[in-house]
């Protein structure tokens, strides 16, 4: 059975509580659209909070603060546009199965966030779409990017394409796969990555301070979390043929000491004036805690149904 209360978290007030025997996810309402918490019935919290970022009480002094959680942004990442201070309250209502979140037009940039929350009764399944309108009255091209902010603590997990041997042959390919993009500050050796075979892994680690980013053409479809005996999976789409920001990437992942990102990117197109982009994630928290070898690793996500 789901359920909805208001409820004050860290120093939000009028918070909105999802919550069924499984899960329970956490929207803020003074500041967003932004999903401040979401966890197994019992657990912690797999995302993130900083709860000394604090806004500005004069409006004319407000800048972008992250206040961790999840969070709808657009890309390419660009200054003023994507740094828009979120800090106005979010319109709501909850029609008995989806929880629909609207901010206001953001001033200056011209652009209206969305996002739609329908959790599944019975499990801790949560469908997260989310809108970016165009409120200009000429098209703007953008892409709709989702953005987690993980907790610190845990590992990153990112799927690989199936290996296909070299060569001619029925079942061999000449052809390039695995789309890596890295950044100018990027340090493939940084030990908290593991370049494996089948997966790609980043550990967060709150004594490493340097930031490392990461970005990938992500076809296989989902993105995982390792912390404290659960794992978060998160759905998400490529769209064969579209044109993705940053060198072709609908995932990136960013990390410094205290947290890790896990984002998903839509299509870069024009949006026409009135219309919007979408981008939707799936997400289901499994209780597991995945081991560090790669073959047990493969083995444990092989025995949960990673299908959408």
């Amino acid at each position: 059975m789901l359920k909805i209360a208001t409820v004050d978290f860290f120093q939000w007030k009028n918070c909105l509580k999802l919550s069924n025997e499984s899960a329970e996810l956490i929207v803020s309402t003074e500041l967003g659209p932004r999903i401040i918490s979401y966890r197994a019935a019992g657990g912690k919290n797999f995302f993130a909070v900083f709860e000394d970022a604090v806004a500005h009480p004069d409006p004319a002094k407000q800048t972008w603060k992250s206040f961790g959680g999840h969070r709808l942004w657009m890309a390419p990442e660009v200054f003023p546009r994507t740094y828009y201070p979120d800090y106005e309250p979010v319109e709501h209502h909850f029609d008995g199965k989806t929880l629909f979140l609207k901010c206001v037009t953001e001033k200056g940039v011209g652009l209206q966030k969305e996002i739609e929350i329908t959790m599944d009764p019975d499990s801790s399944r949560v469908t997260v779409l989310h809108r970016v309108y165009n409120r200009h009255c000429f098209p703007v091209e953008f892409a709709p990017w989702a953005l987690s902010v993980m907790a610190p603590g845990g590992r990153l997990v990112i799927p690989q394409e199936p290996y296909v041997p070299h060569g001619k042959n029925p079942g061999e390919t000449f052809l390039p796969a695995r789309t890596l993009v890295l950044w100018p500050f990027t340090n493939m050796s940084d030990p908290r990555f593991c370049w494996g075979e089948k997966y790609v892994t980043i550990r967060e680690n709150e004594t490493m301070p340097a930031k490392q980013k990461i970005g990938v053409a992500n076809k296989v479809g989902w993105m995982a979390y390792d912390l404290n005996g659960g794992l978060l999976v998160i759905h998400h789409p490529y769209e064969e043929g579209a044109a993705y920001p940053d060198c072709g990437c609908n995932a990136e992942f960013f990390t410094r000491g205290g947290m890790l990102e896990m984002e998903s990117l839509g299509p870069l197109r024009k949006i026409e004036p009135d219309d919007c982009a979408e981008l939707t994630e799936h997400w289901e928290i499994f209780p597991v805690s995945l081991s560090s070898g790669q073959d047990e690793m493969e083995r444990q996500l092989n025995a949960i149904d990673l299908r959408r």
